[in-house]
């Protein structure tokens, strides 16, 4: 007895002693990357002279561009999450509900998007909406509602890929009983259908309005300085005034609202994974009906939409004062075409293509490691508290300003053994903590959905932990890493606010160089910003598109 009790304690440490170590790497990351930027920035704000002073913290308030900041992220933000959800609910159905020709593409088209450089984005509504674009009559340029509209454009996929996702897994057989007995359509939507789509809705409203608060390359190209987020009043504060306590103040609301908006994320995530029991779903898609045809309609119209600016930006960017033309892009090839440009566009792009590499590693690295941590289920009350709270911190960088990040790199990393201010190391480590949070939430369910008791028999039948996790979680790894790894390339070859603090001179990438275009006046310069908008965005939906098809040919289950 005693010997058997000896032999089983070291077999229960030592997964927990793997997992523990896994953890560290990641930890210690972010305590360097995150942690240590973050609180550089706030105690540069807070404790300027040796000594805490917080009495700025009531006139930073008190002032009315402050009020005016704050008013005007919430208020975007609330009428983005609101609009982007109206437009999404349908169009989620509609993709993962009815069956017909092209359905894939469709799909592949709304999640575009969301995979595209934020700058991007800009440039297309400008493009659209200026006195020279299809809809320059109606007057948005530079004005709120371009804000607006980009916003909904960017996170449409959120909508329709989470909620949709879900309804294309609920079992139909609830609905089913609710019509037989007589209930009209709407009736079992309103009380069926939406009691268990809700947990979904709410956690795909929490990160729209989460990404529309935060969108720092779409205010900064669509609004300039005249629209003032919370994200871009950062931005002001610390590049222009060098008033470091205002944008420490702005950076800790905006911190709080993010730990809420992940809070209320993670909740309802949870209690949609508690709710919906997969293996014993039967959801069926079915044809399209006469009754559908208002919400086919609508996902029409929602498909025009996302189409208009893409198609807008390639046309422009093909357009001069000759007509047709290639002469935008010949003269992205040429350093010296403009004072705004630094390098030539094919050195830009290998710089962001190297730079995007070695962040994806960084970031796939860290993000497998997290992944791993937070998926598991300890019985200990304590253990699960401790996992909830892990896997909310590797979610902080998906929301605090990357201004902040960027910032407090340089004013932190300045010193040995982190004298880092001049390595080009920094960009990508900037572009990986971005990306960090997109990996783990890509892993992390499908390894909450291996039933533990594979794990245990593997071990029982005497396999050591390393090989038992692999035998129960490595066959159904294979898709979740590819995409990983295609969203972690892409949102890195688009990052923009930490980059812009931390890029070379010397060493643009694509997004720095498309903002240094459109920062100069002249048609010129539009053009060329235009080109390299279309140069990005191709990188972009190729790598994505590679990865798609990788993850759809390989073994495994999603």
């Amino acid at each position: 007895m005693g010997r058997h009790h000896h032999r089983l304690v070291p077999e229960r440490l030592v997964p927990a002693l793997g997992v523990t170590l896994l953890a560290l790497l990641p930890l210690a990351f972010l305590t360097v990357f995150f942690v240590l930027p973050v609180g550089g920035m706030l105690v540069r704000g807070f404790y300027p002279d040796g000594a805490w002073d917080l009495s700025g913290v009531g006139e930073v308030l008190g002032r009315d561009r402050t009020a005016r900041v704050l008013g005007f992220t919430i208020g975007m933000a609330t009428l983005g999450t609101a609009l982007t959800l109206t437009l999404g609910l349908p169009l989620a159905f509609v993709l993962y509900r009815l069956v017909f020709p092209g359905r894939a593409l469709l799909r592949a088209i709304v999640v575009m998007p969301f995979v595209l450089p934020t700058v991007v984005v800009g440039v297309m509504f400008r493009a659209l909406l200026s006195s020279g674009g299809p809809l320059g009559f109606l007057g948005w340029d530079r004005s709120w509602t371009a804000i607006l509209l980009a916003f909904v454009f960017f996170n449409l996929a959120v909508v329709v890929r989470t909620v949709g996702g879900m309804w294309e897994g609920l079992d139909r057989r609830a609905e089913e009983s609710a019509a037989a007995l007589g209930a009209s359509p709407t009736h079992v939507f309103r009380t069926v259908t939406l009691p268990a789509l809700l947990p979904s809705i709410v956690s795909a409203g929490t990160l729209v309005f989460l990404f529309c608060s935060t969108a720092f390359g779409v205010v900064l190209t669509l609004g300039g300085l005249r629209y003032g987020t919370i994200e871009s009043e950062i931005y002001l504060l610390t590049t222009e005034f060098l008033d470091l306590q205002g944008a420490a103040v702005l950076s800790v609301i905006q911190l709080l609202a993010v730990v809420v908006m992940l809070t209320l994320a993670a909740r309802a995530r949870a209690r949609s994974e508690a709710t919906t029991d997969r293996a014993a779903a039967r959801s069926v898609a079915r044809r399209p009906r006469a009754g559908d045809a208002p919400l086919l309609v609508v996902a029409g119209l929602v498909v025009a939409f996302v189409l208009t600016p893409v198609l807008t930006l390639v046309l422009r960017s093909l357009r001069g004062g000759s007509g047709w033309t290639l002469e935008h892009y010949r003269s992205l090839g040429d350093a010296g075409a403009s004072p705004a440009m630094r390098v030539s566009i094919l050195d830009a792009v290998q710089n962001s293509l190297s730079t995007a590499v070695d962040a994806t590693m960084i970031a796939m690295v860290l993000g497998v490691c997290v992944s791993i941590v937070v998926s598991r289920r300890p019985r200990a009350a304590w253990a699960s508290r401790l996992v909830s709270v892990l896997d909310g911190a590797f979610m902080l960088p998906l929301g605090i300003s990357a201004v902040t990040v960027g910032f407090g790199f340089l004013i932190t990393l300045d010193r040995p053994p982190l004298d880092l201010r001049t390595s080009a190391v920094l960009v990508p480590i900037a572009q990986a903590l971005v990306a960090l949070p997109l990996v783990v939430r890509t892993i992390t369910p499908v390894l909450r959905s291996v039933d533990p008791r594979i794990r245990q028999a593997a071990s029982a039948l005497g396999a050591p932990p390393m090989r038992a996790a692999w035998t129960a979680e490595g066959p159904v790894l294979g898709r979740p890493l590819l995409a990983a790894t295609g969203f972690a390339f892409a949102v890195s070859l688009g990052e923009f606010g930490a980059t812009s603090f931390l890029a070379r001179p010397d060493r643009p990438t694509v997004p720095v160089m498309i903002y240094d275009l459109i920062s100069r006046p002249g048609v010129e310069n539009m053009g060329m910003a235009l080109a390299a908008s279309v140069v990005l965005s191709l990188l972009t939906v190729t790598v994505m598109g590679v990865v798609e098809r990788l993850r759809v040919g390989s073994v495994g289950a999603f």
